[in-house]
């Protein structure tokens, strides 16, 4: 089939719109990482990093395995799996978590979800749920067998729209012994009802589109694409949600990777429109502990799902005073707090 695609505009430039946050060059780091503090080499005594790639469903999936500090593989350590925002990749929030977390004591992954990032699968940006959900599977395989894990010591971290598919991985995979979300993303019910529900008229009309657009990939063998490929600084500056405003910095100025993108599939909106983070979340028995800004406007989706999930454990609900949905990916004074938080929580239930 052959594949139109949108072109990328990741121009990295100066703006005066950045004033709380410079611009971190994927270029000047040799494992492309674009946080701050992110490891530029390996060090003995030190948290090191570990290109790796496996197969998931037949796809090759690049990821990133994290080491504590005086890493031995002859004993064992616990282990969390890190899902990355959607539009994102390894190499920014979920690698500076990750990172985080393996300063910490722990095995840590974060990897790009099938058909996105580094990864392999076609067309690409593809993001349907079950895959996405599947992607997590995936990482348990890999990392319960990595040298120095201990398969029961598992745990799983996932940010935006990855902390909405972690909410329905755990639901069977009980490999997870430990759950935790930031600023959690439910895809499905955005992509069906509009960010803070303002699509609401017009969900027959999107999914009527969504059939066409598959139609036109099975009858002309073109993919049609949603979603931003590139944006001005004047868009971003009129943009009026906090989510999209500071996203769009973050994704497309500050810490933009050629990997990451906000585009998907049109013909995804079938998938994506039927699919709910909170359906069966009952199944969740393990310990839950979901983090939210507390001036996040994703924050309703946080609200909805927590009460919802009333077989978890140790069930804890954690707002970061003054923190937006963006700033938990990258601010300092909101990390630190949220790092602590984990420590505790994965200690506490690993």
């Amino acid at each position: 089939m052959k594949i139109t695609t949108l072109l990328i505009g990741l121009t990295i430039m100066y703006t005066p719109m950045i004033n709380a946050q410079s611009i971190i060059n994927y270029q000047q780091n040799p494992f492309t990482l674009v946080y701050d503090g992110a490891i530029t080499k390996n060090e003995k005594g030190k948290v090191n990093i570990h290109p790796v790639h496996y197969q998931t469903n037949g796809i090759n999936i690049a990821a990133n395995v994290y080491t504590p500090t005086n890493y031995d593989k002859l004993k064992k350590y616990p282990a969390i799996v890190v899902a990355h925002p959607n539009g994102g990749i390894k190499e920014q929030t979920a690698g500076l978590y990750a990172q985080k977390l393996a300063e910490s004591g722990y095995i840590t992954i974060a990897f790009d979800a099938a058909y996105q990032g580094g990864s392999g699968g076609e067309p690409r940006h593809t993001d349907k749920p079950a895959n996405r959900v599947e992607d997590i599977h995936g990482a348990a395989d890999f990392i319960s067998h990595f040298e120095g894990v201990d398969a029961e010591r598992i745990g799983v971290f996932g940010i935006c729209g990855g902390g909405g598919y972690t909410l329905k991985a755990v639901q069977s995979d009980k490999r997870f012994k430990a759950v935790a979300t930031l600023s959690m993303f439910n895809s499905g019910e955005v992509r069906r009802n509009g960010f803070q529900n303002s699509q609401l008229k017009t969900i027959q009309e999107r999914l009527k589109q969504a059939s066409e657009a598959r139609a036109k990939e099975i009858t002309e063998g073109k993919t049609m694409y949603s979603g931003v490929a590139s944006i001005s600084d004047e868009e971003i500056a009129k943009t009026s949600t906090d989510l999209y405003r500071e996203g769009y910095l973050y994704y497309y100025r500050t810490n933009a990777h050629p990997n990451s993108t906000f585009l998907y599939p049109t013909s995804n909106l079938m998938d994506l429109m039927t699919w709910d983070a909170t359906t069966n979340i009952d199944l969740i028995d393990q310990p839950l502990l979901m983090i939210a800004g507390s001036k996040a406007d994703t924050k309703y989706m946080t609200d909805e799902a927590f009460p919802k999930a009333i077989n978890a454990k140790n069930k804890e609900l954690f707002v970061i005073d003054g923190a937006t949905h963006i700033q938990t990916y990258w601010k300092p004074e909101y990390v630190n707090q949220i790092v602590e938080k984990l420590k505790k929580f994965y200690h506490d239930n690993l």
